[in-house]
This record gives structure tokens, sequence and C-alpha cells, in this order.
């Protein structure tokens, strides 16, 4: 009877982890995201390319910003959809830029209609040039809560890693 109920309790505390790993595509093209968060077996790494991102379910925000001119739209996987498959809830996001620039972003802000990590803008790929692969980009326009100095700071672009720490 034990024995029954130590694999039931296996079963809960390790399917999550398993299922998690299943979500996420091994990258065939070029790799432009990392991530890496606490797993079943220490720091687990995800590593994406733009079809695995893609996979994972896209969204589009219209909305301007402050280093663009006139309304943007942008497609990308929302923060919240990221933090779901990975099981996190709380804690902080570490982002890193290509010139290995950091900020923090708090998982609190993971909500649906929130931020999404996005890979185009108007219809096309962001190159690094155009602030590209992938720039965390808020729905701006959606409430000023999102039009503020903290929001802006951390609204990264040429974005390649994503560290989740508690």
């Amino acid at each position: 009877m034990l024995s029954k109920a130590i694999a039931v309790v296996t079963f809960i505390f390790v399917a999550p982890f398993t299922l998690i790993s299943a979500e996420f595509k091994s990258p065939e093209g070029d790799v432009i995201l990392t991530i890496n968060y606490d797993g079943a077996t220490g720091t687990e790494t995800i590593e994406l390319d733009l079809a695995g991102i893609e996979d994972l379910g896209l969204t589009t925000i219209e909305t301007s910003t402050i280093w663009t001119e006139g309304v943007q739209s942008f497609v990308g996987i929302e923060l919240a959809t990221l933090t779901r498959a990975l099981g996190i809830a709380s804690g902080t996001i570490r982002a890193v830029a290509l010139n290995d620039y950091a900020v923090e972003i708090p998982v609190s802000d993971a909500v649906t209609g929130g931020p999404i990590l996005a890979v185009m803008r108007n219809a096309a790929p962001m190159s690094v040039r155009d602030k590209g692969p992938v720039w965390v980009i808020y729905p701006y326009d959606a409430s000023s809560d999102y039009r503020t100095e903290v929001i802006y700071s951390r609204s990264i672009w040429q974005l390649t890693k994503l560290d989740f720490q508690e």
C-alpha cells in the first residue's frame, strides 16, 4: 500500500516537469532565446528558435512606443503563456540582451493581456538592427500603468536570455 502511495506522489510531483519539457520543441534553426529555470532536477535550460516560440502560440499587440513612430503591430508570445508553461507563478525574471545589458522583470507582470516577447514588428521578423530578434513589449497604449519609466526600463530589446529566479 505504501509503495502505491509513493508512486502516486512521485507521479504528481514529477509529471508536471516532464510535461513542461515536452511542450518545448527542440530548435532546428538558430537559437534566439535561452530560458533557465528551476526544474525537477535543478536548473533546466530550454533553447528556442523562432519556430519554437511560434509553437507556443502567438498574440498581437498594436501600440505606440517611445522608440518608434506611430502605432506598431507586434507579434509574439505572451509572457503569461510562457510562465504558465514553465509552471512559474512568482519571483523575478532576469532578462539579458545581446550586449549583456540586463533588467529584472517581476513575474507578476506576466498577466494575460500584458507584455509579450515580440518576434515580429509590422508583419516582419525583427533583425538585431531593428531591436530583435526578441523585444519585450508591453501594451503601452492600453493603460497609463504601462507608460512609466519602470515599465519602459523593462522593455528590453535584442533579448537573448531569460533567467527565472525565486
